[in-house]
């Protein structure tokens, strides 16, 4: 079964690969990183890790915890490296019990989007819908504080559940006016569904990516931008069209993080769609 997913992402990368490029003059104006890629290092060095991000080039970025920092050293730290965070990751357990307390440190920090990272566990229908109905509410009072809340597939969500996918009943069941949605393009391809797909069906709600590339061959391993079977001119520049307003760089178990992250940036920034 896994395999066969696998196969069909891999059928959908063709299909990408196959329609053609339009406009070909635009790019990407700020190319972003989830600094999960760089998780070890800020562990060790915060302010020297995301100045070494920014000496890249990246001008957003797009964090999965704060290492122990304030919302006001976090906020600091990116005025010293002339970075902003547009987004965070957060548990889904965050939008329980002080959720308001999340939504001050993301105001104070600068972010404008949290994003539910997995929901991961999750074994039935009904149970992606009850899901839906916490998001619609913690959405609603992200939204009158003045912000976006959104979530981040796997690619779990795109196995069927009595003849659903998970990923399509999100949607289906989000407001729109209060949930949007974070698409990683690595795991919706490696689980088996066309990214452009949901870009055409889904016009406004996916606000968001995670930019990662995979190889051609089992286990279809992650890769640096660019060096994978993506189209990314037809996936970025279908999701531009569709209202993807952040790219953000990621590769999960990188060898070498920062040399990762500087070939995909490299990549990205020459790149036109």
């Amino acid at each position: 079964m896994y395999r066969r997913e696998a196969l069909r992402g891999l059928g959908a990368l063709a299909f990408a690969r196959s329609l053609p490029a339009f406009g070909a003059q635009r790019k990407i104006k700020s190319i972003g990183l989830q600094l999960f890629t760089v998780r070890d290092a800020l562990q060790e060095d915060f302010d020297g890790t995301l100045a070494r991000v920014a000496a890249i080039g990246y001008r957003e970025v797009e964090f999965a915890g704060y290492f122990g920092r304030s919302a006001q050293e976090v906020r600091a730290s990116l005025l010293r490296t002339q970075l902003v965070a547009p987004a965070a990751h957060i548990p889904l357990d965050a939008i329980g019990g002080g959720w308001e307390g999340v939504i001050d440190n993301a105001l104070a920090i600068g972010h404008r989007y949290l994003v539910v990272a997995s929901i991961a566990g999750v074994t039935d229908i009904d149970g992606y819908r009850r899901i839906a109905e916490r998001f619609n509410h913690a959405g609603e009072v992200a939204r009158k504080a003045g912000l976006r809340f959104a979530y981040h597939n796997h690619d779990f969500e795109f196995a069927k559940l009595a003849g659903k996918l998970p990923y399509d009943v999100l949607l289906e069941a989000t407001d729109p006016q209060y949930v949007c949605f974070e698409m990683d393009l690595y795991w919706i391809t490696k689980g088996g569904q066309n990214p452009l797909t949901y870009f055409a069906r889904w016009p406004g709600r996916i606000q968001m990516v995670h930019v990662k590339d995979a190889a051609a061959a089992a286990p279809y391993r992650m890769m640096d931008v660019g060096a994978g079977v993506i189209d990314w001119a037809a996936v970025l520049g279908r999701g531009t069209e569709a209202g993807v307003r952040h790219f953000f760089v990621e590769h999960d178990e990188a060898s070498d993080p920062f040399a990762s992250i500087a070939a995909s940036y490299a990549y990205l920034r020459n790149l036109r769609f």
